[in-house]
């Protein structure tokens, strides 16, 4: 397994199974006042993701920089869980890609900041977010012992 691979798949449970076996109940609830749910929380990575992966401005300027860094609404059902589950994976395979050119992974994306730049810090905003959904797992009694 390579640096990226380690950054991406290897640093603590597998994705899938991470964000598998949930209630529609369980990915939308609020433990409190102060929590998100665990679909905010995965919905935010995968936006944020698509962003930087993408090199996507126009999400950027429409969302982030509207300060619409949440979902607006819950998912309807489960499909539409399942649905940004499987663009989250998505996201990581095409993080992934970028590594591997070492020309594209190196080259200028911003000034002064490579694509690995990026996807170092992708990287870490990423294992925050899987964490908050680890952390709500638990307090729902919905993570394996």
């Amino acid at each position: 397994m390579n640096r990226w691979e380690h950054l991406f798949h290897g640093e603590f449970a597998d994705r899938r199974a991470l964000l598998s076996g949930l209630t529609l109940e369980q990915v939308t609830a609020r433990p409190s006042a102060q929590t998100h749910s665990i679909y905010d929380e995965l919905w935010h990575a995968a936006l944020w993701q698509t962003i930087m992966v993408d090199r996507d401005e126009a999400l950027y300027e429409k969302t982030w920089q509207a300060g619409r860094r949440y979902p607006e609404r819950p998912p309807h059902d489960l499909a539409e869980w399942n649905a940004l589950v499987e663009d989250f994976l998505a996201g990581q395979a095409r993080a992934l890609a970028w590594t591997e050119s070492p020309e594209k992974l190196h080259a200028d994306v911003n000034p002064g900041e490579s694509m690995a730049d990026i996807l170092s810090g992708l990287a870490v905003h990423t294992a925050y977010h899987l964490g908050k959904i680890v952390a709500l797992r638990q307090v729902l009694g919905a993570w394996p012992q």
